[in-house]
């Protein structure tokens, strides 16, 4: 005989299930990886300013032109040019702009002007289902690193690490850009060569260094260190098991770079990994005080006890040329050789 006590807990059971089927549903309905479509001449792209805000107004009439430049049609979201303390209006306001572009049918790519801080503060606020089902080309780096791993960890959308529109847009920018977003390129990255090393018998800047031997292959994650470690612990760090992760900065401490990959280490990010990179970390000084480890010193401590293949000194950071890497793609890291090679096309 069926009582009402039995009655609840039978009911209470099926509810449970029940919900343990749509949360299934819904991770297999975003487990596969999203490619957005490739770029073309004449395509929109939607132009936001997610964090700092931009003082010179001449400074976005410059990104206008690099995207005509390009054969791109720009288009200026809502809420571009506001102004609220530091950032570019409020956080609500500059999701909005995300979220309209994404929603726009005309818009194939979006594009920050550029960083700076706050686009953390927006991603509370954007649409997850609307970016899923509208899959975009989003670009930028530095602190737009919070909307790239963001919004792949929610949508598995492949995002890139790439330009900024306020960058310089140099032939080798711009090729790198072209050549992954236009043409589908699966490409090999490696450290570029100084002009003025070109005379030389051996290469004196961007030298970079095998932490520990090998190859790995895994999904590329990756960008600034500051925004990394600021956003672990909460929904917006992709999953990194078996993942290549780089990192970059700039205008750090050396003992605040220190402390940041401690958070990581910590928070066991390092622990999931199968291969490392480390960038350049742009004006990263020993800071005031009587000794201090070298840079190098801590990269080592805290990667090479991992035992998985990295290198040392990469050309990715706030450095130009900004060259186009996807974000979530399969690559092969060879860290004998200081390469990063994508293996299948990020657009489709």
């Amino acid at each position: 005989m069926t009582t009402r006590r039995n009655f609840t807990k039978l009911l209470t059971a099926a509810i449970g299930t029940l919900a343990v089927a749509t949360d299934v549903r819904r991770v297999r309905a975003v487990s596969g990886v999203r490619k957005p479509k490739r770029l073309f001449a004449g395509a929109t792209v939607g132009i936001i300013n997610p964090a700092s805000a931009t003082f010179v107004r001449d400074d976005v009439d410059l990104v206008l032109d690099a995207m005509r430049g390009l054969g791109l049609v720009p288009k200026l979201g809502n809420h571009t040019r506001d102004r609220y303390g530091y950032f570019a209006g409020r956080d609500r306001d500059r999701a909005a702009d995300i979220n309209q572009f994404f929603a726009d049918p005309e818009v194939v790519a979006i594009l920050p002007i550029e960083g700076g801080w706050g686009s953390s503060r927006v991603l509370p606020y954007l649409d997850y289902n609307l970016i899923r089902q509208n899959p975009k080309i989003l670009v930028g780096f530095s602190d737009i690193t919070a909307l790239l791993l963001g919004i792949y960890s929610q949508t598995n959308l492949i995002t890139f690490h790439g330009p900024n529109g306020f960058t310089s847009w140099s032939p080798a920018q711009t090729d790198w850009f072209r050549r992954v977003l236009f043409d589908g390129e699966a490409m090999t990255f490696r450290n570029f060569r100084d002009p003025a090393d070109n005379s030389r018998p051996m290469q004196t800047r961007y030298r970079w260094q095998t932490i520990t031997s090998g190859t790995a292959r895994g999904r590329l994650f990756g960008g600034n260190l500051s925004v990394l470690s600021a956003i672990v612990g909460s929904p917006y760090v992709p999953n990194l098991d078996g993942g290549i992760l780089f990192l970059e900065d700039v205008g750090e401490d050396i003992y605040r770079i220190d402390r940041m990959m401690t958070h990581l280490k910590l928070a066991g990010l390092f622990d999931r990994l199968s291969g490392f990179v480390f960038g350049q970390c742009t004006r990263c000084d020993p800071g005031e005080g009587y000794g201090s480890l070298t840079l190098e010193e801590v990269v080592w401590d805290h990667i090479e006890p991992l035992g998985i293949p990295a290198w040392y000194g990469a050309t990715i950071g706030h450095l130009e040329p900004i060259v186009t890497l996807p974000i979530g793609i399969e690559v092969e890291l060879n860290a004998d050789m200081g390469t990063i090679q994508i293996l299948e096309a990020a657009v489709v």
